[in-house]
């Protein structure tokens, strides 16, 4: 590794212009490119002290050996600049957004002659016109076939083209009236691209001149007597409203807008966009990023601006970009990206957040999405046998296990402002959960927000327990063998009693102060057995006990995905537990006083309604349906429910919001 002090700038080397910079390793290639409205205020943050640096940061500048900057005059300049260099260097140290999938893009042949429709995949390609991408093959194909009943143009191979134009004879399409068949002299080039131009208008979400069109002349064959005629032009825009359904109305004012959002972790970033032409969703895409740096949100969209419009992809297709691109968060180039994507279009394009109505709940709909991607895309990497098997190896190897540790407990305290202090315990078997056997703990010998005391009450708790099971059963079986190892069985059926099993590794949410405190509680219950082990959020390390420095797992590492994802898994399950918890003391304090309200019929409101804030939005009429309950209670209950005002909870430490009950 180099030290970055070795090849820094001279003091004052550096200009203040904006301009690009990229850093090169010890054979000449480019590993990282990025921009920079003051290029010696950015360039100096990188070679900063080392440890205050990302860790992701501190690799790239201790793998590079060389930094050389362009200067240009605007930052529009310096954005196109670093499009460039990207495609050009491929840096390994830039993010590389990955398609999660193959997505189908409708084509029309619009450079040939005779157009053709076609569904197929790839990059694009000039003289063509492109409409999605589309989320599943199968349901543009049916469109296509629907459509081609009301536009008969071409849909066959160049070959199956070339054949029927020698032999005289039109396939079967053009016999069933799916095509006009331009290949026999039905229609000329000319008719037929007349045909090919309004499929490609009602495509784009110009749909109401070509029905409008089709009425009419379904009108006027009736007046003419022409019912054969009429009846055609009525299965035709029966079939045009079929296709329009297909595709859900989400903006009432026909914007033309493409909707991004993201879903992010320490290690990766999954992206997400629906394309919404004519108020309609067309198709949707999604990406997924390893994460290279410590960028926030602002940086990760603009990064992914700068990779889905493109010179080459998009050059193909200016109308792919469109009036409006909606983001969570503006990135930090904004007005300079608008300029590109406005030059690119020809008309003015728009990046902004919106902030409320139809397009901000579309927005959540796509993160949703993108969350719901990020989560597939690990459990797919968690469910492959040989991945998890790589990964548990990996574990062991970090850590110096003897084996891998087929069962791993994870370990994760919640609190809020040190009240309803609760923690949680995942279990983990051969790489994948075992929901069975989680367990909920509440905290009871702790005072106020010390989680380091927590996580020993809850370690010492968990371990005491085992412990004297096993003593209990050595005792019963006379069987001193009972007492050790790390399963305890009763003899009597042969299954597993609870909390039975030993785990071979303990992680625990946190580092060294956690990590310390659950070594000492091992220690004070006389546990010697277990390993044990602490991921920290800000870095993703590794701590082990009375060791100065982590260990840091290769962030494409899969033992590193493994125990993300235990340490996640404990997270949920612990503010899922918090939540519960802080929803029936609400609901205490909140009846505090309702004549005739025991612990009994609050028990049976928990039970009947299990929030408060769905027994807030229920009727005197469904409370009084409540065993127990009569209107007066019921009246008095919601009464008590009117006069205290609900509102958010704020977790001061994080900004979670960790209760809504408005």
């Amino acid at each position: 590794m180099a030290d970055p002090q070795t090849y820094r700038p001279a003091p004052g080397a550096i200009p203040t212009d904006p301009g690009v910079y990229r850093f090169s390793d010890e054979h000449g290639r480019v590993i990282y490119v990025g921009k920079a409205k003051n290029l010696r205020q950015r360039l100096n943050s990188y070679f900063a002290d080392p440890a205050g640096l990302h860790e992701r940061t501190r690799r790239m500048v201790t793998t590079a050996a060389r930094v050389q900057w362009t200067v240009v005059h605007t930052e529009v300049e310096a954005l196109q600049l670093e499009y460039s260099w990207i495609k050009e260097f491929d840096p390994r140290f830039n993010v590389k957004y990955r398609d999660d999938k193959s997505y189908p893009w409708l084509a029309v042949t619009w450079g040939e002659e005779i157009p053709r429709v076609y569904v197929g995949r790839g990059a694009k390609r000039r003289g063509t016109r492109y409409f999605g991408p589309y989320g599943h093959a199968w349901a543009i194909r049916e469109t296509v076939d629907a459509l081609l009943r009301v536009f008969p143009m071409r849909s066959c191979s160049a070959g199956v083209f070339k054949n029927a134009k020698a032999s005289g004879r039109p396939c079967l399409f053009g016999y069933i009236e799916k095509c006009s068949a331009p290949c026999v002299g039905r229609v000329t080039p000319k008719e037929h691209r007349e045909i090919a131009e309004d499929f490609c208008q009602f495509m784009s979400g110009r749909t109401r001149p070509i029905m409008r069109r089709l009425e009419k002349e379904m009108i006027a064959a009736s007046d003419a007597l022409e019912f054969e005629r009429a009846g055609k032009l009525r299965d035709d825009l029966a079939a045009l409203t079929r296709a329009m359904e297909a595709n859900a109305v989400v903006l009432p004012d026909g914007t033309d807008a493409d909707v991004i959002a993201l879903a992010e972790d320490p290690l990766e970033v999954a992206m997400r966009i629906f394309h919404v032409r004519g108020g309609r969703i067309r198709g949707e895409r999604g990406w997924v990023a390893d994460r290279v740096d410590d960028a926030k949100t602002p940086e990760l969209v603009e990064t992914f601006l700068q990779q889905l419009y493109n010179d080459e992809v998009r050059a193909v297709d200016a109308e792919a970009i469109p009036r409006e691109v909606l983001v969570p968060a503006l990135p930090p180039s904004a007005e300079s990206i608008e300029a590109v994507l406005s030059e690119r279009r020809g008309t003015k394009v728009t990046v902004r957040v919106p902030q409320r109505g139809d397009k901000a709940a579309l927005l959540e709909t796509v993160a949703r999405n993108a969350q719901e991607a990020l989560v597939r895309h690990k459990t797919k990497r968690a469910s492959d046998l040989t991945t998890r098997n790589r990964a548990l190896d990996e574990i062991a190897t970090a850590l110096g296990l003897p084996e891998a540790p087929l069962r791993i407990e994870c370990y994760d305290v919640s609190n809020l402002q040190g009240t309803e202090v609760v923690a949680s315990m995942v279990v983990f078997e051969d790489g994948l959960p075992r929901k069975g056997e989680y367990r909920r703990f509440t905290i009871r010998g702790v005072e106020g927000q010390n989680d380091v005391a927590s996580m020993h009450e809850v370690i010492t708790r968990r371990f005491t327990r085992l412990k004297e099971d096993r003593e209990a059963m050595a005792s019963a079986t006379n069987d001193p063998t009972q007492a050790e190892g790390p399963l305890l069985v009763d003899p009597s059926t042969g299954a597993p009693q609870k909390f039975a099993y030993a785990p071979a590794l303990v992680v625990v949410d946190g580092g060294p102060p956690q990590v310390a405190a659950a070594a000492q509680a091992l220690d004070e219950v006389g546990v010697d057995d277990v390993a044990l082990c602490g991921l920290a959020k800000r870095l993703e390390e590794v701590w082990l006990p009375d060791e100065e420095y982590p260990v840091i797992l290769p962030r494409t590492s899969e033992g590193l995905y493994l125990l993300q994802r235990i340490r996640d898994e404990a997270h949920r399950f612990a503010i899922s537990h918090h939540r519960g918890r802080r929803s029936k003391s609400m609901l205490e304090s909140t009846l505090d006083g309702v004549p005739g309200l025991g612990e009994v019929r609050r028990k049976a409101l928990m039970k009947r309604f299990g929030s408060l804030r769905k027994l807030r939005a229920a009727t005197v009429e469904e409370i009084a349906e409540v065993p127990g309950f009569g209107p007066t209670t019921a009246a008095a209950v919601a009464d008590a429910l009117v006069e205290r005002p609900a509102g958010p909870v704020i977790n001061t430490a994080t900004g979670e919001i960790v209760e809504d009950d408005r």
